[in-house]
Protein backbone atom coordinates (compact mmCIF):
# COMPACT_ATOMS: atom_id res chain seq x y z
CA UNK A 1 0.00 0.00 0.00
CA UNK A 2 2.75 2.12 0.94
CA UNK A 3 4.61 2.18 -2.60
CA UNK A 4 1.47 2.36 -4.41
CA UNK A 5 0.79 5.31 -2.41
CA UNK A 6 4.12 6.74 -3.06
CA UNK A 7 4.07 5.92 -7.13
CA UNK A 8 0.45 7.50 -7.10
CA UNK A 9 2.19 11.03 -5.36
CA UNK A 10 4.97 10.34 -7.84
CA UNK A 11 2.69 9.98 -11.02
CA UNK A 12 0.44 13.89 -9.65
CA UNK A 13 3.67 15.32 -9.15
CA UNK A 14 5.18 14.56 -12.41
CA UNK A 15 1.55 15.44 -13.87
CA UNK A 16 1.32 18.31 -12.15
CA UNK A 17 4.97 19.60 -13.22
CA UNK A 18 4.03 18.74 -16.78
CA UNK A 19 0.83 20.96 -16.35
CA UNK A 20 2.97 23.84 -15.17
CA UNK A 21 5.38 23.68 -17.80
CA UNK A 22 2.62 23.44 -20.84
CA UNK A 23 1.16 26.66 -19.53
CA UNK A 24 4.54 28.54 -19.47
CA UNK A 25 5.40 27.54 -22.76
CA UNK A 26 1.92 27.71 -24.48
CA UNK A 27 1.36 31.21 -22.82
CA UNK A 28 4.44 32.68 -24.16
CA UNK A 29 5.39 30.52 -27.23
CA UNK A 30 1.77 29.36 -28.31
CA UNK A 31 0.10 26.08 -29.56
CA UNK A 32 2.08 25.87 -32.81
CA UNK A 33 5.52 26.60 -31.63
CA UNK A 34 5.32 24.92 -28.88
CA UNK A 35 6.39 20.58 -28.43
CA UNK A 36 5.92 18.17 -25.92
CA UNK A 37 9.76 16.97 -26.11
CA UNK A 38 10.26 21.19 -25.14
CA UNK A 39 7.32 20.78 -22.12
CA UNK A 40 8.69 17.85 -20.88
CA UNK A 41 12.46 19.14 -20.84
CA UNK A 42 10.93 22.30 -19.07
CA UNK A 43 9.27 20.00 -16.59
CA UNK A 44 12.52 17.76 -15.87
CA UNK A 45 10.92 14.57 -17.64
CA UNK A 46 11.54 12.65 -20.17
CA UNK A 47 9.13 12.63 -23.34
CA UNK A 48 8.44 9.36 -23.08
CA UNK A 49 7.27 10.27 -19.60
CA UNK A 50 5.18 13.01 -20.83
CA UNK A 51 3.22 10.52 -23.30
CA UNK A 52 2.98 8.11 -20.59
CA UNK A 53 0.55 11.19 -18.46
CA UNK A 54 -0.89 12.86 -21.75
CA UNK A 55 -1.76 11.63 -25.17
CA UNK A 56 -0.39 13.60 -26.97
CA UNK A 57 -0.05 17.72 -27.14
CA UNK A 58 -3.84 18.10 -27.70
CA UNK A 59 -4.27 16.77 -24.31
CA UNK A 60 -1.16 18.58 -22.90
CA UNK A 61 -3.08 21.96 -24.20
CA UNK A 62 -6.54 21.17 -23.01
CA UNK A 63 -4.88 20.50 -19.14
CA UNK A 64 -2.85 23.68 -19.55
CA UNK A 65 -6.72 25.19 -20.36
CA UNK A 66 -8.44 23.68 -17.34
CA UNK A 67 -5.97 24.88 -15.21
CA UNK A 68 -6.20 28.72 -16.63
CA UNK A 69 -10.10 28.52 -15.68
CA UNK A 70 -9.41 27.02 -12.71
CA UNK A 71 -7.11 29.96 -11.56
CA UNK A 72 -9.35 32.34 -12.84
CA UNK A 73 -12.36 30.62 -11.30
CA UNK A 74 -10.74 30.65 -7.75
CA UNK A 75 -10.00 34.85 -8.46
CA UNK A 76 -13.74 35.39 -9.27
CA UNK A 77 -14.45 33.37 -5.93
CA UNK A 78 -12.31 35.16 -3.79
CA UNK A 79 -13.51 38.92 -5.19
CA UNK A 80 -17.38 37.65 -4.45
CA UNK A 81 -16.49 36.44 -1.09
CA UNK A 82 -14.28 39.78 0.06
CA UNK A 83 -17.56 42.34 -1.80
CA UNK A 84 -20.06 43.52 0.55
CA UNK A 85 -23.11 42.48 -1.33
CA UNK A 86 -24.22 40.40 -4.26
CA UNK A 87 -24.23 42.91 -7.07
CA UNK A 88 -21.32 44.49 -5.80
CA UNK A 89 -19.58 41.42 -6.05
CA UNK A 90 -20.82 40.75 -10.00
CA UNK A 91 -19.48 44.50 -10.75
CA UNK A 92 -15.82 43.64 -9.13
CA UNK A 93 -16.10 39.91 -10.48
CA UNK A 94 -16.74 41.19 -14.09
CA UNK A 95 -13.84 44.06 -13.79
CA UNK A 96 -11.76 40.80 -12.39
CA UNK A 97 -12.16 38.91 -15.60
CA UNK A 98 -11.27 41.63 -17.52
CA UNK A 99 -7.94 42.76 -15.89
CA UNK A 100 -6.86 39.01 -15.77
CA UNK A 101 -7.59 38.86 -19.24
CA UNK A 102 -4.72 41.16 -19.93
CA UNK A 103 -2.48 38.06 -18.10
CA UNK A 104 -0.21 37.15 -21.25
CA UNK A 105 -0.77 33.28 -20.67
CA UNK A 106 -4.20 33.57 -19.63
CA UNK A 107 -4.62 35.21 -22.98
CA UNK A 108 -2.84 33.29 -25.20
CA UNK A 109 -4.64 29.91 -23.81
CA UNK A 110 -7.73 30.44 -23.36
CA UNK A 111 -8.93 33.69 -25.07
CA UNK A 112 -6.67 33.10 -28.30
CA UNK A 113 -6.13 29.69 -29.23
CA UNK A 114 -8.14 27.68 -27.03
CA UNK A 115 -11.31 27.35 -29.04
CA UNK A 116 -9.03 26.43 -32.42
CA UNK A 117 -6.85 23.79 -30.53
CA UNK A 118 -10.01 22.30 -28.70
CA UNK A 119 -12.75 23.21 -30.54
CA UNK A 120 -15.81 25.40 -29.33
CA UNK A 121 -17.79 22.81 -27.17
CA UNK A 122 -14.73 21.39 -25.42
CA UNK A 123 -13.94 25.10 -24.81
CA UNK A 124 -17.65 25.84 -23.26
CA UNK A 125 -18.01 22.81 -21.09
CA UNK A 126 -14.80 23.25 -19.34
CA UNK A 127 -16.02 26.66 -18.82
CA UNK A 128 -19.16 26.24 -17.67
CA UNK A 129 -17.32 23.99 -14.30
CA UNK A 130 -15.33 27.19 -14.33
CA UNK A 131 -15.68 30.75 -14.60
CA UNK A 132 -19.05 29.96 -16.34
CA UNK A 133 -20.15 28.47 -13.32
CA UNK A 134 -19.13 31.71 -10.83
CA UNK A 135 -20.80 33.78 -12.79
CA UNK A 136 -23.98 31.67 -12.86
CA UNK A 137 -23.41 31.35 -8.82
CA UNK A 138 -22.87 35.37 -8.98
CA UNK A 139 -25.82 36.18 -10.73
CA UNK A 140 -28.49 33.80 -9.12
CA UNK A 141 -27.59 35.25 -5.60
CA UNK A 142 -28.09 38.90 -6.95
CA UNK A 143 -31.20 37.27 -8.45
CA UNK A 144 -32.60 35.89 -4.99
CA UNK A 145 -31.72 39.16 -3.70
CA UNK A 146 -33.88 41.04 -5.83
CA UNK A 147 -31.24 42.96 -7.30
CA UNK A 148 -31.89 41.86 -10.42
CA UNK A 149 -34.47 42.69 -12.96
CA UNK A 150 -36.81 39.00 -13.72
CA UNK A 151 -34.96 36.97 -15.90
CA UNK A 152 -34.13 33.24 -16.91
CA UNK A 153 -31.99 32.22 -14.97
CA UNK A 154 -30.54 29.61 -17.99
CA UNK A 155 -29.93 32.02 -20.78
CA UNK A 156 -28.87 34.80 -18.97
CA UNK A 157 -25.46 34.08 -17.51
CA UNK A 158 -24.83 32.41 -21.14
CA UNK A 159 -25.50 36.17 -23.06
CA UNK A 160 -23.47 37.95 -20.13
CA UNK A 161 -20.61 35.54 -20.50
CA UNK A 162 -20.52 36.26 -23.89
CA UNK A 163 -20.44 39.57 -23.80
CA UNK A 164 -17.58 39.18 -21.53
CA UNK A 165 -15.55 36.93 -23.22
CA UNK A 166 -16.02 39.16 -26.63
CA UNK A 167 -14.37 41.62 -24.66
CA UNK A 168 -11.71 39.83 -23.75
CA UNK A 169 -11.28 39.30 -26.93
CA UNK A 170 -11.01 42.80 -27.92
CA UNK A 171 -8.95 43.21 -25.43
CA UNK A 172 -6.95 40.43 -26.57
CA UNK A 173 -6.31 42.10 -29.70
CA UNK A 174 -6.34 45.96 -29.25
CA UNK A 175 -2.70 47.66 -30.07
CA UNK A 176 -3.15 48.99 -26.48
CA UNK A 177 -4.99 46.53 -24.26
CA UNK A 178 -4.18 48.06 -20.79
CA UNK A 179 -5.38 51.76 -22.39
CA UNK A 180 -8.64 50.27 -23.74
CA UNK A 181 -9.54 48.02 -20.72
CA UNK A 182 -11.04 50.96 -18.50
CA UNK A 183 -13.20 51.92 -21.27
CA UNK A 184 -14.45 48.42 -22.05
CA UNK A 185 -15.13 48.07 -18.20
CA UNK A 186 -17.03 50.78 -18.63
CA UNK A 187 -19.28 49.71 -21.49
CA UNK A 188 -19.69 46.62 -19.28
CA UNK A 189 -20.67 47.96 -16.45
CA UNK A 190 -23.66 49.49 -18.63
CA UNK A 191 -24.49 45.99 -19.51
CA UNK A 192 -24.97 45.32 -16.14
CA UNK A 193 -26.77 48.37 -15.18
CA UNK A 194 -29.52 47.89 -17.86
CA UNK A 195 -30.27 44.31 -15.30
CA UNK A 196 -30.21 45.81 -11.72
CA UNK A 197 -33.48 46.27 -10.06
CA UNK A 198 -33.92 49.91 -8.72
CA UNK A 199 -35.43 50.67 -6.22
CA UNK A 200 -36.91 54.33 -5.54
CA UNK A 201 -34.50 57.10 -5.18
CA UNK A 202 -31.71 54.57 -5.93
CA UNK A 203 -28.72 56.41 -7.72
CA UNK A 204 -27.06 55.88 -10.52
CA UNK A 205 -23.16 55.23 -9.29
CA UNK A 206 -19.94 55.26 -10.90
CA UNK A 207 -17.59 52.17 -11.74
CA UNK A 208 -15.33 53.65 -9.40
CA UNK A 209 -17.62 54.27 -6.24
Amino acid sequence: MNVRRTQAERSDTTTSELVAAARNLFGHKGYASTSIAAIATAAGVTKGAAYHHFTDKAALFRAAFVAEQEWMATELEQVAAAAPDSWTALLDGTRTFLERSLDPRFRRIVILEAPAVLGWETVREIESAHTLRVLSSGLALAAAENKLTPGDPTIRPHLLFGALCEAAMLLARTPNPTTALPHVVAETRQLLEGLRSRSPGDNHCDYND
